[in-house]
């Protein structure tokens, strides 16, 4: 793969057809500039009448009937919109509707048709989830096994003048994926069902964090699409940046229903190109625009878009079909080059490393059918208002919509797409292996013109799982996905969007290849070479172990915490709600995890013994985890030049690594994100067996100021003091060491470093919190009216560590704009609270349930 991680170079195409922006015009001649469409393409949605019913499986009795069925939508949110299951994210409903996954369920439809002018009319299937058989009028035109692509039946010989009956009989996913995996032999995977050996969303099956839910529907629309002489097939766009212009090339796939020739016109920022498709079924057209603006990620530029329009006309001029994709122009590539370190895993946009601050995302909501534009849309309102550049798209759920990509690409968020494998070996018999083909074709045809793409990877973790879960003596010579990662991912991306960069997997250690047998190259999950995932802390060792790691990018690692007190109450009814009563249980999916959230808590806070303060201690646990080490990988930039958090997201109220939770809200985590990622940060550093203040200045302008260094007694009184001018480049972090007079306590229980330039500050302190003397928290609260909410203004009588408002307390939709806030004695911070109503009452804020700190869970 060379120097750099830059996407594979393109085939020759032998003709491109390629005309200057200022002669495009030319070409088109009068009588296609005046066109009248009279044969253009028409797609009919078959989105009413539809009914559901249990065909077959242990339906309980009362289920032998048809319901209305939403189309999109699926078994569960019909079953739930006609009254007949509970929420199956309350208490232990999980366990009470497994059967649905056991069912076979039957969709069914009549509409009206009627013969047109059409040559072709196809039945479309956006998408099905997940194994089905379909029958029109009887006959059965088709069958599916793939959740991850599309279907396409010509169905003129089969329609009738009239009504028409269309019938979707669903296969039970569950018994499905059980007879394919002893038809393709069992695998190693974490979990008991063969998520692997069915194309469908992995974590659908459960996860750790996730509800098994084992889903079934006709989740994407539906239709009748007709069409005459030819039709654009498969459209694919690359928005190449040059100088001060770039090029839009157009490749195109026509399918068609003579051999007519046809013209393919391309239009973007006022000018447009065509050529004659005479014969055959592929043509590319290349315009060159003299004057566009570039593209950059959120924090470092604008995200200016253009829409490509594709049209496809028949000799007389009319419209058979037309497309538009919005491109920005900007170039990537992934910086592997070695150096004396090992090899980086640098990301590079338009020639400017950045450095990643990232979040691996599962699907929102695991009734995926229920995930709007609008649900996106907030999502990343969050993830931007956190200071995230980078959402990673995790291998065990969806190849994400149209609608995360068109939203990402409007808003600057990096995208990283995994190809859909997840901690398992996966066969590469057929017929998995054509179906995995016909996915990673679309997908990557889908996907490949969002300028928010920046890396499409084989799979999550099954390259380490090969080398290290003991995986090679139990497959005993069985495939296990090698061809997919090593040979025909990188075959597709190379032939249908070699602008996009690719990896074989995460972790992913550059060098690493397949040589028929065995791995060859370093270690996958080696820290000095490419990317790296980080999970020994969290399941065997104490958080403080970070600081042990310099990876070169940190693609995966995170720490458990609860979500929301008010999403824990609305799910979980249990009476008394205790950290081990059964709906918290089921609320917890990960293997021993309430031992690991004790284990990682006791070394820092004494363990409370009431539900509350439990919940806050595990809340901030999991904040002050990632927010440590992620303040430690940033202070190693540009070594270390990015990280990935488990996880921004929950697709369910569960206790999780998640920075949101299933309802939407914040947890500290997700502040301690914010605050870790902000442009600009001072943090303090272990260094060399002292401390060092590091800054990062991860802007375009240049920071200077003085820093002031100070060590601290808790009561606020100055122990030691050291200054210094700084200027920092953009985009730059400088390390300075502190003096022992600073960086040494007399008294390491009651002593604290703060290190800062103007307001941007750190802290460090000697001791654990458990371990210190730290006392009770002494904090006025007073508010008034605010921007949307109550501006809360709370000072520090003493010195106040992690400072949370617990806000959801009190009103469920109010959000605060900052938390986990250390004030010095006589310190004061402002928060805002944003909430319907009228202005909250300071004693409403300062309650002890609401207003929270570190400090109560050092004071007995």
């Amino acid at each position: 793969m060379g120097g750099h991680l830059g996407g594979h170079r393109p085939r020759h195409h032998p003709h491109p057809h390629r005309v200057p922006a200022a002669a495009a015009l030319d070409l088109q001649g009068p009588h296609l500039r005046s066109r009248q469409v009279t044969t253009a393409l028409t797609f009919r949605p078959i989105d009413t009448g539809w009914t559901l019913r249990a065909s077959a499986g242990p339906a309980p009795t009362g289920f032998d009937g048809a319901i209305p069925a939403a189309v999109p939508g699926c078994v569960h949110t019909d079953l739930l919109s006609a009254g007949l299951i509970p929420d199956p994210f309350l208490d232990d409903n999980e366990s009470a509707l497994a059967w649905i996954g056991l069912v076979d369920w039957t969709y069914s439809t009549t509409f009206a048709w009627n013969q047109d002018a059409a040559d072709r009319t196809d039945l479309v299937f956006q998408g099905l989830d997940t194994v089905t058989t379909i029958r029109l009028n009887g006959r059965e035109i088709g069958a599916t096994a793939n959740q991850h692509r599309s279907y396409r039946f010509d169905v003129q010989g089969v329609l009738v003048e009239g009504e028409n009956e269309l019938v979707v009989a669903f296969r039970s996913p569950i018994k499905y994926a059980n007879e394919q995996s002893v038809a393709l032999g069992v695998r190693q995977r974490p979990y008991p069902l063969p998520y692997d050996a069915i194309r469908k969303s992995a974590c659908s099956f459960g996860w750790d964090w996730g509800i098994a839910t084992y889903t079934s529907g006709i989740v994407k629309p539906v239709g009748l699409e007709s069409w005459s002489v030819a039709r654009l097939a498969e459209t694919r766009v690359v928005a190449t940046p040059s100088g001060d212009g770039g090029t839009v090339t157009v490749d195109v796939t026509v399918e068609r229903a003579g051999m007519d020739a046809v013209t393919l016109t391309v239009r973007a920022a006022g000018a447009e190109a065509s050529t004659v498709i005479a014969s055959g079924d592929r043509a590319r057209v290349a315009l060159d625009l003299a004057d566009v603006k570039r593209w950059w990620p959120a924090g470092y530029g604008a995200q200016p878009l253009y829409d490509v329009e594709v049209e496809l006309a028949a000799s007389n001029g009319s419209v058979l079909d037309r497309t538009t994709r919005r491109v920005g122009f900007r170039d990537v590539r992934w910086d592997l080059t070695p150096d004396e370190s090992g090899t980086p895993f640098t990301l590079v946009v338009n020639d400017q490393p950045i450095f990643v601050k990232g979040v691996n995302w599962i699907p929102d909501d695991a009734l995926t059918v229920r995930v709007t534009r609008d649900r996106l849309r907030r999502r990343f309102a969050q993830a931007l208002d956190a200071n995230l550049n980078l959402i990673r798209v995790w291998g065990g759920g969806l190849y994400e919509s149209d609608d995360f990509y068109e939203l990402a690409d409007e808003l600057g968020l990096l995208v990283w797409q995994d190809f859909l494998f997840a901690c398992a070996a996966y066969a590469e018999e057929d017929p998995l292996r054509s179906e995995i083909e016909a996915e990673a074709r679309e997908n990557i045809t889908r996907l490949g013109h969002h300028a928010s793409l920046v890396l499409l990877t084989g799979n999550n973790e099954n390259l380490w799982g090969y080398e290290d879960w003991g995986w090679k003596l139990r497959l005993d010579g069985k495939t296990w996905g090698a061809h997919y990662y090593y040979e025909l991912f990188p075959a597709l991306v190379a032939e249908l969007a070699p602008h996009v960069p690719y990896a074989p997997g995460s972790p992913f250690s550059p060098g690493m290849g397949w040589d028929g047998r065995q791995q060859t190259g370093p270690h996958p999950n080696d820290e000095l070479h490419g990317s790296m995932h980080l999970w020994e802390q969290w399941n065997r060792r104490d958080w403080t172990t970070y600081r042990e790691h310099t990876p070169r990018f940190v693609a995966e690692f995170g720490w458990q915490g609860p979500p929301a007190w008010s999403t824990l109450v609305r799910s979980v009814s249990d009476t008394p709600l205790t950290p081990e009563s059964p709906g918290m249980i089921v609320h917890q999916k990960a293997m021993e995890g309430n031992t690991k959230l004790t284990n990682g808590l006791i070394p820092h806070f004494r363990l409370p013994e009431d539900m509350e303060t439990w919940h806050w201690a595990m809340q901030l646990n999991q904040a002050l985890a990632v927010r440590t080490a992620l303040e430690h990988f940033r202070s190693w930039a540009p070594r270390t030049q990015g990280a990935i958090v488990w996880q921004l997201n929950d697709c369910w109220p569960v206790t999780s690594w998640a920075a949101i939770d299933g309802d939407e809200r914040p947890k500290p985590l997700y502040y301690g994100l914010k605050n870790a990622f902000a442009p600009r940060t001072v943090t303090i550093q272990p260094r060399d067996g002292g401390l060092a203040a590091v800054l990062s200045n991860d802007t375009a302008e240049a920071w200077s100021g003085e820093l002031v260094a100070r060590r601290l007694s808790f009561d606020g009184a100055e122990l030691d003091a050291f200054t210094a001018e700084l200027s920092l480049a953009p985009r730059e972090t400088v390390v300075v060491a502190l003096p022992a007079g600073v960086a040494q306590a007399q008294d390491v229980a009651g002593e604290l470093v703060v290190a800062g330039v103007g307001e941007v500050r750190g802290f460090w302190f000697f001791a654990e919190p458990r371990d210190s003397a730290l006392g009770a928290a002494q904090v006025e609260v007073s508010t008034t009216a605010g921007d949307g909410g109550t501006l809360a203004t709370l000072t520090a009588q003493t010195l106040v560590r992690e400072l949370t408002l617990l806000v959801d307390k009190v009103d469920p939709d109010a959000v605060a704009s900052d938390a986990l806030v250390t004030l010095l004695p006589g310190e004061s911070t402002t928060v805002l609270v944003r909430h319907d109503g009228p202005v909250l009452a300071a004693s409403t804020l300062s309650d002890p349930r609401v207003l929270r700190t570190a400090n109560e869970l050092v004071v007995s």
